[in-house]
């Protein structure tokens, strides 16, 4: 059941992590929360499976922390393809 706690946070920070990165325009509005939260459950899991408690603060702060981290570098990575796809695209067609 705390794994629920741990999908929750992060996908509330992957929220708030959607409307801190920039060009919103270029993405979906549930990228980051569903890549936060995706992680969060395979952090989890897995150092849970490595013998990692519920009592230990790495657990947490692996699964809720890191996945939103992880999650904001991945969405900063596709927003900064979308631009360069757009440009050459825009190149192109001589806009």
């Amino acid at each position: 059941m705390y794994i629920l706690l741990a999908l929750v946070g992060a996908c509330v920070l992957g929220i708030a992590a959607h409307y801190m990165i920039g060009g919103r325009e270029l993405r979906g509005v549930a990228l980051t929360p569903a890549i936060a939260t995706a992680l969060a459950a395979l952090f989890y899991t897995g150092l849970q499976w490595l013998g990692v408690g519920e009592g230990s603060i790495w657990l947490w702060v692996a699964s809720i922390v890191g996945s939103v981290v992880i999650a904001a570098g991945v969405t900063v990575a596709i927003v900064a393809s979308r631009r360069r796809s757009d440009a050459s695209a825009k190149a192109a067609l001589g806009i």
